[in-house]
């Protein structure tokens, strides 16, 4: 008789609390899957609405393996060779099966990307999919165009942080970094941004001024992960033509506009979501920012947590601050350790 082998992991045990550290039985790879040895996972906003158990996903089985993303080491493949490092994701908590937040995972072998040497695996986990969501909604559906002028709302979030830094990197005349965080406002322009905006405080007509007041030419082109005010001062100041990539409501459900301001400037309104792109598409957007990533170029504030502080993990996650990495590695006196920046 075959013992099974024990890994650690997080365990949701209670709709709407934190996962508390528990073991699993070592997952076993099928037909086109691979286990992986994770080596970082983020701590992602779908974690926390899956384990609330009030997604529209209904209410997954417990106990279970939280963690929709992840980053680690091929160890057991169906076509993938050992020792590949690779991001992937998982349907933990949308469908039945475990998920990153363990020492160990399996995956579907289509489900995942290769991770470069240079990109060390908490910035791999911390980009993720929302390094996808502003990669395409720059490129794919925002259509940027080099010499063109950004706005990227929300710039203090993971996908605002990305949109900037991609938009320099892909030759933009102007970038405007708008956050209400004054310490993002000051990461924005270290790296790369030529203004920005604060969004506190203040309504449509008076962020609209400010937006304006920041801008040096034309903006063409809006990243918007946030809606309310906000998306709606944003519609006011783009240039005839200009285009709004909606992917995302932190700032509020609804954003209005003019009916004459968009139709006197011919303005484009468009939705993104992840949801939207095939897996090749999505594994060369990734590529693309891990490339970025590797050579210096894209970085996003995290902390680093260990596993065995998880229920801290989530809690912090749940402030919305930064984005949370679990390591399964180590432990630490302190539930957050700050990030190395490459």
């Amino acid at each position: 008789m075959t013992t099974a082998t024990p890994v650690r992991a997080a365990l949701v045990t209670q709709y709407g609390e934190p996962p508390v550290l528990g073991t699993r039985d070592l997952p076993h790879p099928g037909p086109g899957q691979c286990r992986v040895r994770v080596t970082a996972a983020p701590v992602v906003p779908l974690d926390l609405l899956c384990a609330s158990g009030e997604s529209y996903f209904g209410h997954p089985a417990l106990p279970y393996v939280p963690g929709v993303q992840g980053v680690g080491v091929v160890e057991r493949g169906d076509t993938l060779p050992d020792g590949t490092r690779v991001w992937f994701n998982t349907d933990a908590g949308m469908r039945p099966g475990d998920g990153s937040h363990a020492e160990a995972a399996v995956v579907a072998e289509a489900e995942t990307v290769s991770v470069p040497d240079d990109v060390p695996d908490s910035l791999a986990a911390a980009l993720g999919l929302s390094a996808v969501a502003a990669w395409m909604a720059l490129t794919w559906r925002g259509a940027l165009e080099p010499g063109e002028g950004v706005l990227v709302l929300g710039a203090g979030g993971v996908v605002g942080q990305v949109a900037v830094q991609a938009a320099v990197a892909l030759g933009a005349g102007q970038v405007i970094a708008a956050t209400r965080r004054t310490s993002a406002r000051e990461t924005a322009l270290a790296r790369g941004a030529t203004s920005v905006v604060d969004l506190s405080g203040a309504g449509a007509v008076e962020l609209a001024a400010r937006m304006l007041a920041a801008a040096d030419g034309n903006i063409h082109l809006v990243i918007d992960p946030v809606c309310g005010e906000a998306a709606t001062a944003a519609l006011q100041v783009l240039a005839d033509g200009g285009r709004l990539v909606h992917l995302g409501a932190s700032g509020g459900p609804i954003a209005s506009f003019s009916s004459a301001a968009v139709r006197s400037k011919s303005l484009d309104v468009r939705g993104y979501t992840n949801n939207s792109l095939s897996p090749e598409q999505r594994a060369e957007a990734l590529s693309r920012v891990f490339a970025l990533a590797g050579a210096g170029h894209c970085d996003v504030k995290h902390h680093v947590v260990p596993l065995d502080h998880v229920a801290d993990a989530w809690r912090l996650a749940a402030q919305g601050e930064e984005r949370v990495v679990v390591v399964p590695t180590g432990t630490s006196d302190s539930a957050t350790v700050p990030s190395e920046q490459p």
